[in-house]
């Protein structure tokens, strides 16, 4: 862990607003994602995905930092964090042509479960007996969700393959953000992402025929900028492992858009599974804010330095 690691302090509550936002954008831009692809190439809705975010983040951004935005002294991992949300985003809209919302987000949040799992050894982050416990519990649900004796096709496995990308892609969010502003790290991943699908675009390329579709595709960019800025905010602000549960909370919206779009009512079990993801991310909120308010530290004596305990 660096030295901006250790002495940074964590602020738990902004970062769960930050994570509540993210999970209103995010099943908002995966639903227009799925309703376009009846008509559109995958190629094609990912690209203006990353197209509108582009605009988006410099419109938002440019005017206050000009040419400080691009400043980065770590852009090897910026290149990498952005290339595995591409990749992570490609595939899933991929899977959501055959594929439930609801469905696809359970499978999705095996990604936290990841990114706990790695944390220690990526990131030198301590993950205690009750995180670890509640993070599989919440993962038991999205199982609950999916319910394993189902068969498991194509489009599931797609989108396990997705969570990992997105897995090592929050890791590395986590990594930069000690060091790297978060319109920086956004705004990177809408540049990778733009300049790598422009290159197949011409291949794909449909023009759009209604105002409806031009609003859809136009409304990725915003959906899914707004999102990845609020997710990266909030992993500057808080530990991964911490972070990382609060995505349970997209279920949530992926249902309901799920209902209100497609016609997918969920049952008893996907409410059931639910009720337990988001049970899981209130218990990780409660004992992390236990654990930032523990035993206080004794008065320091003159001439001594007091030590910071590690979050």
């Amino acid at each position: 862990m660096t030295t901006a690691e250790a002495g940074r302090a964590d602020d738990l509550g902004r970062a769960v607003v930050y994570m509540i936002l993210a999970a209103i954008s995010l099943p908002l831009l995966n639903a227009s994602a799925k309703y376009l692809t009846s008509e559109y190439h995958v190629l094609q809705i990912a690209w203006a995905r990353y197209a509108g975010h582009f605009v988006y983040m410099f419109v938002a951004f440019a005017p206050r930092r000009g040419a400080a935005l691009l400043r980065t002294s770590r852009w090897r991992m910026q290149l990498l964090r952005s290339s595995l949300l591409c990749a992570a985003t490609l595939i899933y809209i991929t899977a959501l042509s055959d594929i439930a919302l609801t469905t696809a987000a359970a499978i999705s949040f095996t990604a936290p479960f990841i990114v706990t799992a790695l944390a220690p050894a990526v990131l030198g982050e301590r993950v205690d007996l009750r995180r670890w416990t509640a993070v599989a519990v919440g993962f038991a649900g999205a199982l609950i969700v999916i319910r394993p004796g189902h068969a498991i096709d194509l489009a599931a496995l797609l989108v396990l393959g997705s969570a990992t990308a997105s897995a090592l892609y929050q890791l590395l969010s986590r990594k930069l953000a000690a060091s790297e502003p978060a319109d920086t790290s956004i705004t990177y991943v809408a540049i990778t992402g733009f300049v790598l699908l422009s290159f197949p675009l011409p291949f794909v390329w449909r023009t759009p025929e209604t105002a409806a579709d031009v609003a859809l595709l136009a409304g990725l960019g915003l959906f899914g900028g707004l999102g990845h800025y609020c997710m990266g905010r909030a992993f500057e602000l808080a530990p991964a492992p911490f972070v990382s549960p609060f995505t349970y909370l997209q279920l949530v919206g992926a249902t309901l858009l799920g209902f209100l779009v497609f016609g997918h009512l969920p049952d008893a079990w996907v409410w059931a599974g639910a009720l337990i993801i988001v049970a899981s991310g209130a218990y990780i909120l409660v004992a992390a804010r236990g654990r930032a308010g523990g035993p206080k530290t004794p008065p320091r004596r003159a001439g001594r330095r007091a030590h910071r305990p590690q979050a």
